[in-house]
């Protein structure tokens, strides 16, 4: 194949190629080396390279083609780790200044299993500090860029882990979504992402870690196709007993969804959740791709759901229990953390137990509401995005004329489903006036990833997206 067409070949395409002996998984390796060698440098989404690692690791998948050995579901494929995620023997900054010689001595649940499938790590992609935000900055160099517009934001926390995959500088990435750290990146940068329900992929922070709560935080997948993410959480999913909090029920056949269809499927749509301002060319966008559901069977309506202001609520589950975990670090190390962290965390020093509890009680509520939306719609759609790509280091302050939270205000519509657990997707939906992508959010119920996924998939065949490739690529 032509390099750059290997380079945006789909996972599951590549895994083909290499387990039948038509393209070599140390060629391949070093095409991604040598891409991101040329064209890393204009994104920054790669934290740290694990070139000689990679490079034995494709050595010896290559030698399993030839003996004629069983192949694992990922053998061969290139992917990136998002660098939230510990992997054993190579650097895991978590974004953070004050971690950058840290070199783990164990694997994520995330990286065991991406082992385990046969995968080769290319690296660990860029993030903000310890995930902390819906753009990709941090003290450890320049800011992680679009490759659609290297102005402009890929969105974050999993910035890195999207601009990789959408210049082609691996075939794979792994993500982590606590207020939609997969969805927003998947929506600025033209690419499928999906939030598993909560606990659906387990989470554990090393054996050093605090045994704490997660209420908001699943990995997961970035593709660039809707298939590509089913086999990766295919992977992913499943029960670990280092995560208490995780499903203990055998994960659903995601592969099997794909191709279920949608006709007959009731589907809400909501342009604003009932409460947050929205760029009208991405309510347009974003509504005349919902109306493509009614192409494919579904009958779509507009949703009568009122989110009643779910940004303080969030902010207090958020920003708290991210200083339960990194208390000491906060306390400790302040002149070697961000602004914006030490902004959150010297607000989770104000918050009360009464808040706290309020701000639980709130997540009831919210749940509730969805419940009975759920009772009506099998799906309900909404904007992934309040807004296109934004420059980097411009936080949108007002949207559609009125003023916003910059920390929130151009994600409102993810961060409420990492509250109340439920699995969602951004996929592609089309482009702004000035090329931008911007993406369709697919909210399901709890645990019911199959039929996000069956309708990604019908939607993907209808309007296709992966041949469209951006500027830095």
């Amino acid at each position: 194949m032509v390099e750059e067409n290997l380079a945006f070949a789909s996972a599951y395409e590549v895994r083909e190629l290499v387990s039948s002996g038509q393209v070599s998984p140390v060629e391949l390796t070093q095409l991604f080396f040598d891409r991101i060698e040329r064209l890393d440098s204009q994104l920054n989404a790669y934290l740290t390279l694990n070139y000689d690692e990679a490079m034995q690791r494709a050595r010896e998948a290559e030698a399993a083609v030839a003996r004629g050995d069983e192949l694992g579901p990922l053998h061969g494929v290139p992917i990136s780790i998002k660098d939230l995620e510990l992997t054993k023997g190579i650097r895991t900054t978590s974004g953070s200044l004050h971690f950058k010689d840290r070199v783990p001595d164990e694997d994520s649940v995330v990286v065991e299993r991406v082992r385990k499938a046969g995968a080769i790590i290319l690296g660990k992609t860029n993030t903000p500090e310890f995930g902390h935000k819906g753009t990709t900055e941090n003290l450890l160099g320049d800011a992680c860029r679009n490759p659609w517009n290297t102005e402009r934001t890929p969105g974050g926390s999993s910035g890195g882990a999207a601009a990789a995959l959408a210049a082609g500088l691996c075939s794979l990435a792994t993500g982590s979504d606590g207020g939609g750290s997969i969805r927003i990146p998947a929506s600025f940068c033209g690419l499928y992402g999906i939030k598993p329900t909560q606990g659906r992929v387990p989470r554990y922070g090393g054996a050093a870690a605090p045994i704490l709560a997660n209420q908001t935080s699943q990995s997961g997948p970035l593709s660039r196709t809707v298939r590509d993410s089913a086999l990766l959480l295919q992977v992913l999913a499943g029960y670990d007993s280092r995560d208490p909090g995780s499903i203990r029920d055998a994960p659903p056949d995601f592969l099997a969804a794909l191709r279920r269809g949608v006709s007959g499927l009731k589907v809400g749509w909501s342009s604003d959740y009932g409460f947050a301002p929205v760029d009208p060319e991405v309510v347009d966008v974003c509504y005349r791709a919902a109306k493509v559901f009614e192409e494919l069977g579904c009958s779509v309506e507009e949703t009568d759901l009122v989110l009643d202001a779910p940004t303080e609520p969030f902010k207090i589950i958020f920003s708290v229990n991210t200083y339960a975990a990194m208390g000491p670090v906060v306390d400790e190390f302040e002149h070697e953390l961000t602004d914006y962290f030490m902004d959150n965390m010297r607000f989770a020093k104000t918050v009360t137990a009464s808040d706290y509890v309020r701000a639980v009680g709130y997540i009831d509520r919210l749940k509730a509401q969805f419940a009975d939306q759920f009772q009506r719609y099998d799906l309900i759609l909404s904007p992934t995005m309040a807004v296109p790509p934004f420059p980097v280091g411009d936080n949108p302050t007002h949207i559609a004329g009125r003023e916003v939270d910059p920390f929130t205000g151009f994600l409102p519509f993810t961060f409420p489903i990492n509250m109340n657990g439920h699995t969602a997707a951004s996929i592609p939906a089309g482009f702004s006036s000035d090329g931008l992508p911007i993406g369709l959010h697919i909210v399901g119920r709890w645990g019911d990833e199959e039929t996000v996924f069956a309708a990604s998939a019908a939607f993907e065949e209808a309007r296709p997206w992966a041949d469209k490739r951006p500027a830095v690529s």
